[in-house]
């Protein structure tokens, strides 16, 4: 007997109603309401649900049943778990090292050491190397740029600022790593060399790391001369004397930079992390109680510096629940499109226009960044794009990692600018600043995929299939693909 819905592929139109949906409700919970009500703090999670709810619906429309959209709204969430754990462990650790005075001594130090002029460039560098060792994103904000928000803000520097320094700096690693699980997961969906891979994206990285460069450093500048800075030294005495800090207070950032180094997964050394917050706390004199109390409900200081107080208090694994339901809106939303064969309409529309190199890189930019607004994950918004524009660049005669790098160039660092996807909801828990506040100071974020689609435009180190992997090459922007000419050949 035949089923009561058979299922059919949802016309493009109709894939496109629950992102009109997103949008609408988005722009009116984050900026209508708010004008009409000054004291409502907007967030993503009813705009996600009321999307999510619009995708099922025009699901069912087409024959899909309850339960095949359940499974995907279940399964897409359950894609994110990982996420949701590393999410909670920071939490954790957050407040254990501030309970054990390792995020305070860090700052102690940091305000002896840091010039405010220099503060933004030097705060990009030390994430940029941080993430290259460690490859994660996530550990380098959660561990260094934490503390480098704490000593920005008893600069005086506007946190916004700094949190955009330190989400291009975690990114750059990130990106670049071969630790990174977004730098393996791109050549392995493209079909192309790790290495291979990483080589080809220091093309768009290096110059656009740079230019982000000499921004913070302009900035950091135009800041010192308007009088930005201000007199940190009763700070650095608060902080001396009630957390007298020393050499054991970074045992528990080395022993996870240890882990890393001898490439453990994040979580587990997360949790290592955390454990040895937690002991370095014991021995400081901190009952148990409190220990444990820092570690789920967060840390509360209590120096008497109104200032200094506000910005220790925080950490605990309770305090990222919005986060995390955050992430769990938006993943069942994506989790939903992907079940129902939605997302593949949506970049299949865009690949109906990508007739030249140029915009064929700047359709994968595009749809990497789409999906991880839509699907509001990073692996999604490598995965699904890399799956349907493969057999594209194939077409026209293009190497794979032209392939890997635009997915990089466009996916994994433009997951930290949106707001609801897991990246930007972890990025905007942990360093404690809107997303769409520092988003204008992640100079790398934002130049990256650009300078990638100019590269398509203008035929800059696009390897030609089968000419042996370099990044050397040249193709001009042409309906064909066989009109190249070759670099170096590595």
């Amino acid at each position: 007997m035949p089923a009561p819905f058979e299922p059919r592929p949802v016309p493009l139109r109709w894939c496109l109603v629950p992102l009109a949906v997103l949008v609408a409700a988005l722009v009116g919970v984050l900026v209508v309401i708010p004008r009409f009500d000054p004291g409502f703090e907007g967030s993503g999670h009813v705009p996600l649900v009321l999307a999510a709810a619009a995708a099922a619906l025009v699901a069912r429309r087409f024959g899909h049943d309850a339960r095949r959209i359940e499974r995907g709204l279940v399964e897409g969430v359950a894609a994110g778990l990982p996420a949701v754990f590393v999410l909670m462990t920071i939490g954790m650790l957050i407040g254990t090292w501030l309970a054990a005075g390792t995020v305070q001594a860090l700052i102690y130090w940091g305000l002896g050491l840091l010039s405010p002029r220099f503060f933004l460039a030097a705060t990009c560098l030390a994430c940029s190397l941080v993430s290259l060792v460690s490859g994660s994103s996530w550990s380098t904000a959660g561990t260094i740029g934490l503390a480098l928000i704490g000593v920005g803000e008893a600069l005086g520097i506007d946190p916004a600022m700094t949190a955009g320094a330190v989400v291009s700096g975690a990114y750059f690693g990130d990106k670049l790593s071969p630790l990174s699980d977004t730098t393996n997961l791109a050549p392995a969906v493209a079909g192309t060399d790790l290495f291979v891979h990483i080589r080809h994206m220091l093309w768009t990285t290096i110059p656009s790391w740079t230019v982000a460069m000499l921004l913070y450093t302009a900035l950091g500048l135009g800041l010192s001369a308007h009088g930005g800075a201000q007199d940190v030294a009763p700070m650095r005495a608060v902080l001396a004397e009630h957390f007298a800090p020393g050499v054991w207070h970074l045992v528990p950032p080395a022993v996870v930079a240890a882990l890393i180094a001898r490439r453990h997964r994040p979580l587990p050394a997360l949790l290592a992390g955390v454990l040895a917050g937690a002991v370095v706390a014991l021995v400081e004199g901190r009952p148990v109680g409190a220990v444990v109390t820092a570690a789920t409900g967060g840390f509360v200081s209590d120096t008497g510096d109104p200032a200094l107080d506000a910005l220790l208090s925080r950490g605990g694994m309770f305090s990222l629940g919005s986060t995390v339901f955050l992430i769990v809106c938006a993943l069942g939303f994506g989790g939903i499109l992907e079940a129902t064969g939605m997302l593949e309409v949506l970049a299949g529309a865009v690949l109906r226009r990508a007739r030249t190199t140029g915009r064929l890189v700047a359709a994968t930019v595009g749809t990497a960044f789409g999906m991880n607004v839509v699907a509001a994950d990073q692996y999604i918004a490598i995965v699904v794009p890399g799956r349907m524009l493969a057999p594209a660049y194939r077409a026209r005669g293009l190497a794979p990692q032209n392939l890997s790098r635009a997915l990089e160039d466009g996916g994994t660092i433009t997951s930290a600018l949106v707001p609801w996807n897991t990246c930007g909801a972890f990025m905007t828990a942990t360093l404690m600043v809107p997303t769409f506040a520092y988003a204008p100071y992640a100079f790398l974020n934002l130049l990256n995929p650009l300078l990638s689609i100019a590269y398509g435009f203008l035929g800059l180190s696009m390897a030609p299939a089968g000419g042996g992997g370099d990044d050397g090459d040249r193709d001009g922007d042409r309906d064909g693909g066989g009109m190249h000419r070759g670099g170096d050949g590595g």
